[in-house]
């Protein structure tokens, strides 16, 4: 949105929670951006503290100048309906369509598109009035690349010694300024083995809360991008037996497997557990999960390694219906996304 927004010619401000004491809706480095015609995208946490938020972002563009503003949660100096219990510095970046800023964008979508995890750097220096964003800069796989000289190599060097303490976003001190740093994860990819009833709900879900999606399936009537509209790829498999075939499967893929079939299902599962995902769940009765696991540990799987599965799938919120089913799965890989940051 920013590279768009800028590349059009027009000017926006970059939100980004820096600072919480107390209760808060969201966490430190949570950001959200406003547009010169007043338009969001994303949210720091909605009610007071979001409109506020838009609203002082709208002084800013106007201003054309970054600022800095803190937010009372307590309902003492917010509204006294929103007891929170804490307070919420919040950074207003100004952007304008610079050079460096378009060069800035260019190098995040960069960045975000490789797949590969980064940090992101904002220099900020003062208070108040005198309060600026002195630049930004982008460090992936230990390669600084910066549009500005504001942070020069030596201040890059010295960060990079803080960097691995960094596990979400931090405000670290560099000589009479600081540097808002966000470590970006790789985006999580779900691979959702079967196209059917379960799986479009759980494919729409999964896209809508930011993982990347891929179904595969044996039934090309199934695996079509018209019932998976939102999925990156859609992949007709000729044979379960090879459906990892191919796939670039790391600790930031999730495989679910809800295929048409409880031969599909062992036969996908005992393809997983030869790899490493960060999740494997598969959709099952106990009965019918404790048979797999079985004729698993009858072919040399461990007890551990099966007991790591998540089956039956996901959370147990009550559902029968393949929507509720999807509700539930997808909030299992939230869980256990929000365990890996």
């Amino acid at each position: 949105t920013i590279s768009e927004q800028l590349n059009a010619g027009f000017p926006v401000v970059l939100l980004s929670v820096i600072n919480l004491q107390g209760s808060a809706p969201r966490h430190e480095g949570t950001k959200m951006v406003v547009s010169s015609n007043g338009k969001t995208y994303g949210t720091i946490g909605g009610s007071l503290l979001e409109a506020t938020a838009i609203h002082e972002s709208k002084k800013a563009l106007a201003a054309k100048k970054s600022r800095v503003f803190t937010f009372d949660m307590t309902g003492k100096a917010a509204d006294p309906t929103m007891i929170c219990g804490g307070t919420a510095e919040i950074v207003l970046d100004y952007l304008a369509p610079t050079p460096a800023n378009l060069e800035f964008s260019k190098l995040w979508v960069e960045a975000v598109t490789l797949g590969n995890s980064f940090f992101l750097l904002t220099r900020i220096k003062g208070e108040g009035e005198s309060f600026h964003v002195h630049g930004h800069a982008i460090i992936q796989k230990g390669k600084a690349l910066s549009p500005d000289s504001s942070l020069s190599p030596q201040d890059i060097d010295r960060l990079k010694k803080e960097l691995h303490t960094v596990s979400s976003s931090a405000l670290l001190s560099l000589n009479d300024a600081q540097v808002m740093v966000d470590r970006i994860q790789n985006i999580k990819t779900l691979y959702c083995f079967g196209a059917g009833h379960v799986a479009v709900p759980t494919a729409h879900l999964a896209a809508l809360t930011g993982f990347r999606v891929f179904v595969l399936d044996n039934r090309p009537e199934y695996a079509t991008t018209e019932r998976f509209p939102e999925a990156d790829d859609v992949i007709v498999i000729d044979d379960y037996s090879k459906a990892l075939s191919g796939l670039d499967i790391d600790e930031d893929s999730y495989i679910v497997i809800v295929t048409h079939g409880h031969q599909f299902d062992h036969i996908v599962l005992e393809q997983a557990l030869k790899v490493s995902p960060g999740y494997i769940g598969m959709i099952s009765s106990k009965t019918k999960r404790q048979a797999i696991f079985e004729a698993l540990m009858a072919r040399g799987e461990t007890k551990e390694r099966l007991d790591w599965v998540h089956s039956p799938i996901g959370v147990n919120i009550g559902g029968e219906t393949p929507e509720e089913i999807a509700v539930s799965i997808v909030a299992e890989l939230i869980m256990v996304r929000s365990q890996t940051k």
